[in-house]
């Protein structure tokens, strides 16, 4: 196998740097950017890192036999080098638009709408209102407003030491994938819920959700939510903690939220990941551009 030329490869070689400092990928992801960048280089003999929006449409003609997410994963390796090298001064232009985004035909993640939501977490306020609270509803109104309300992945919620949600501190500190670390907002009804869950724990407990010797399994999440689903009136296919995270961010963007502070608080190392949430309802985006944007409330003269 041919190797990069020496320019390419200095240049690919600090894109990775700043990937596993600055950004925080995991190995892998490095690991397959790293494998990426080098078989471009080899196809344009050399010069990637020289290419201009021809060449790198030639190269995507190139890629028309592979699947599409690896064709997404290529171009995704590529855009974000290319950026690298014009926010470093390496070129005065960036030309990776002209990269093939097969994203456009990728499957939406499933959601919920709000009356979804709204009926679990009635589901949920019916099991509350017994005198006395079972201890065990207590637990699963902590879990969803985890869930939902922060978007936790199922496996980071799982984990949450006892001591992870604080009363008088409004966000997480989470160690998610490839070890990167995020703060995550808590909601006051959310950190409510953890408190009164957490009464019911003996103070020496190493995890927040607890069961036996170690923390509650995701096998166990998934059919708590399963019976909550189905207890709402809702198909129990349509649930899980997947789900409840695509909810969290979905709905965020039905309500102006940036795209990337979501990306900051899902802990997506690319905002690419993120942009999949970006389905929300076309009327949304239209009013939110005539009540945001500067202009949007001036007449035309």
């Amino acid at each position: 196998m041919s190797q990069p030329a020496a320019g390419d490869r200095a240049l690919i070689g600090r894109f990775l740097e700043m990937m596993a400092a600055q950004a925080g990928a995991a190995r892998n992801t490095v690991a397959a950017y790293e494998s990426d960048l080098r078989l471009a280089s080899e196809a344009l003999g050399g010069g990637l890192a020289q290419a201009d929006a021809a060449a790198l449409a030639r190269l995507g003609d190139g890629w028309a036999d592979l699947s599409r997410s690896s064709v997404a994963r290529k171009s995704a390796a590529l855009r974000r080098f290319f950026a690298f090298l014009a926010e470093e001064g390496f070129r005065s232009d960036d030309p990776g638009a002209a990269l093939p985004r097969p994203g456009a035909a990728r499957a939406l993640p499933k959601s919920l709408d709000h009356g979804d939501v709204d009926r679990l977490f009635a589901a949920i306020a019916a099991r509350l209102d017994r005198a006395p609270p079972d201890p065990l509803d207590l637990r699963l109104a902590a879990l969803v407003e985890l869930l939902y309300g922060s978007g936790l992945r199922a496996s980071e919620l799982m984990t949450l030491p006892f001591a992870a949600v604080a009363p008088d501190r409004p966000y997480l500190i989470l160690k998610g994938k490839g070890g990167r670390e995020r703060l995550v907002p808590i909601s006051d009804r959310a950190r409510a819920a953890v408190t009164a869950w957490r009464a019911t724990l003996p103070p020496r407990t190493a995890w927040l959700f607890p069961s036996g010797a170690s923390h509650l399994s995701r096998i166990r999440l998934y059919q708590l939510l399963k019976d909550l689903a189905a207890e709402a009136g809702i198909p129990p296919d349509r649930v899980s903690p997947h789900v409840l995270r695509h909810a969290f961010a979905t709905h965020l963007l039905e309500g102006g939220a940036d795209l990337r502070a979501l990306q900051l608080m899902l802990g997506h190392a690319d905002i690419a990941t993120t942009e999949i949430y970006t389905h929300v309802d076309s009327r949304r985006l239209v009013e939110l551009v005539n009540s945001r944007h500067p202009l949007g409330d001036r007449p035309i003269r």
